[in-house]
């Protein structure tokens, strides 16, 4: 069963039509997902950090963790601060070689092309 949602910033989160899978986010921690940003950034700033934390329960940037996308690591970091094992949690990125990163250490992969097609494949999902 999978209960655990990471999402990449750029790329995801700055398309064009990013508020959907920002109301998906909301919903889903409501019904009880659990949720991660994970970014190649160096970090944030604690404003940035206080805004993303209105949908995500674990930040994650590889400036601060030592390690960045499609590099494994940086994805089990993801779900053990969730505090989920990476197999029951799914992966968004418009990279694919970060999907496939994700895939490799034992996620659900979804490669990010439009926010419709994404929304469509989290949904068949987290049925």
């Amino acid at each position: 069963m999978l209960k655990g949602l990471l999402v990449d910033y750029a790329g995801v989160l700055t398309d064009p039509d990013a508020h959907l899978l920002y109301d998906y986010l909301r919903t889903a921690r409501a019904r009880g997902t659990r949720t991660a940003l994970v970014s190649n950034a160096p970090g944030a700033g604690p404003a940035a950090k206080a805004e993303l934390s209105e949908y995500f329960d674990a930040l994650v940037f590889s400036g601060e963790v030592g390690v960045a996308k499609p590099n494994r690591e940086i994805y089990l970091i993801a779900a053990e601060r969730l505090g989920l094992s990476a197999a029951s949690c799914v992966f968004i990125d418009d990279a694919a070689r970060n999907v496939q990163g994700a895939a490799d250490a034992g996620l659900v992969g979804i490669h990010h092309i439009t926010m419709p097609a994404t929304l469509d494949e989290l949904a068949a999902l987290f049925t």
